[in-house]
């Protein structure tokens, strides 16, 4: 029987269930002509807005200015958290690393991922923040128990003393259980056209010569969560295929492309037919 080749494009078009809330912190020291501290927050992997310890706020999205301008209390909180609270903390803690780690000087860079998770049909949720220190995982919340976890033996003084802050622990729990879930329903709700964007891509075969690899290539698909790959005889090709980045178009969408190396195929195995698929 003539062996087929058959490509399929697997592109993530389906309406997002589980969407998330993320803030993301970085405190730094030693690095001139930078901010000491910066602040951005993403929805559903789409960068919301960035703050930073001279006292900017830039919201990225039209929808996001909305909610800042019709909700003084939100637009108060970022204000507190990105120019007081967390600038303060950041420059305090990362001192105090310095001083446990035996530090006199050097660059230092302490990251903080926090935020939740929500799904829309189930209703459940989960909460989370996760530190970083130097580029390397430091400490975790365990927001169920009320503990943290030191992910790195040099985490653990840092585990015993924050474990003893009792206050601070329900502050992140009532922040990361109730808070953020509902703003991130909040602006799920009011940002549902540009977190819900679906565009199916157009699909092409191309190649420069007879000899040159051919490219699967798809573009302007919307959001960029793509799978594309080659098939042979049902299974799925590793060898001499070469996966290319997600691009972004002028107009928001996306693109990329996938390139087989026909030079090991012979040319029995080629067939007319090619298959794409779309989820």
């Amino acid at each position: 029987m003539k062996k087929v080749f058959l490509l399929l494009l697997f592109c993530h078009t389906s309406s997002q269930v589980k969407h998330s809330l993320k803030f993301y912190f970085t405190g730094s020291f030693g690095i001139p002509d930078v901010p000491e501290f910066v602040g951005a927050v993403d929805v559903d992997q789409i960068w919301m807005a960035y703050c930073d310890s001279n006292k900017r706020i830039k919201p990225k999205q039209d929808w996001v200015k909305k909610v800042i301008q019709n909700d003084r209390e939100q637009l108060d909180w970022y204000k507190e958290e990105c120019f007081v609270v967390q600038p303060n903390f950041f420059k305090t803690t990362i001192e105090n690393l310095m001083q446990r780690f035996n530090q006199r000087g050097g660059v230092h860079i302490l990251q903080r991922m926090s935020g939740c998770e929500w799904d829309d049909e189930t209703g459940e949720g989960n909460g989370f923040m996760h530190y970083g220190y130097d580029g390397e995982d430091f400490i975790s919340l365990n927001v169920k128990n009320l503990t943290w976890i030191a992910l790195k033996p040099r985490g653990v003084a840092t585990k015993l003393s924050w474990d003893a802050d009792k206050i601070t622990l329900r502050h992140y729990e009532n922040y990361l259980t109730h808070i953020c879930p509902q703003w991130l329903k909040k602006y799920v709700d009011i940002a549902r056209s540009s977190l819900l964007r679906k565009d199916f891509p157009s699909v092409s075969l191309l190649q420069k010569s007879p000899s040159s690899p051919v490219s699967c290539f798809a573009t302007g698909f919307y959001p960029d969560k793509a799978v594309m790959f080659w098939r042979k005889d049902g299974e799925e090709l590793q060898e001499d295929v070469d996966h290319g980045e997600i691009l972004s178009n002028h107009d928001g969408s996306f693109q990329m492309s996938v390139d087989l190396n026909i030079s090991s195929v012979s040319s029995e195995d080629w067939g007319s037919r090619s298959i794409s698929r779309f989820n």
